[in-house]
């Protein structure tokens, strides 16, 4: 019974979220990890509604206690990500974690970059060379002390 509840929780979950993309708005996901499923949930989010003082302007995943952000800019020689990850109502910097990314490229190559944390930005940082045109699918893996944190976005270059 609890393989067809999750298989139907699936299933619900990509039906919202491609009407979702289809109305041509933001999304913000969460997912809660436990040992044995994955739960992801998605709520529709007012790209504009970024006056809570936190947000740097790009996609917002908020997992449990933590605020996971990720704001790509394009450079000359290819594009910066910058990576939020803040714990708490207020929102503190978490300093101490180690961030990865997985990282498909609009032609299918995958990349792996390793995050090094800008102390004077309160962020973590990382740049990925090239500047190929399409969408880019990012999975961010945080380590914080042992605890697994993960988020998935999605950009267009």
């Amino acid at each position: 019974m609890g393989s067809w509840l999750q298989s139907n929780l699936i299933v619900l979950s990509s039906v919202g979220l491609i009407f979702l993309a289809s109305c041509g708005n933001s999304t913000k996901e969460t997912t809660q990890t436990t040992s044995s499923e994955t739960v992801t949930k998605t709520e529709k989010v007012d790209s504009s509604s970024h006056g809570d003082g936190y947000s740097q302007g790009g996609q917002i995943i908020e997992s449990g206690l933590y605020h996971l952000e990720l704001l790509p800019i394009v450079e000359k020689q290819g594009i910066h990500l910058d990576f939020f990850l803040q714990q708490g109502e207020e929102h503190k910097s978490v300093s101490n974690a180690k961030v990865k990314a997985q990282i498909q490229l609009p032609n299918g190559e995958q990349k792996n970059l390793d995050f090094s944390y800008d102390q004077a930005g309160k962020h973590y940082a990382a740049f990925l060379p090239g500047k190929a045109t399409g969408e880019y699918k990012v999975v961010i893996q945080t380590d914080i002390n042992g605890k697994k944190i993960n988020g998935r976005f999605s950009f267009k270059q």
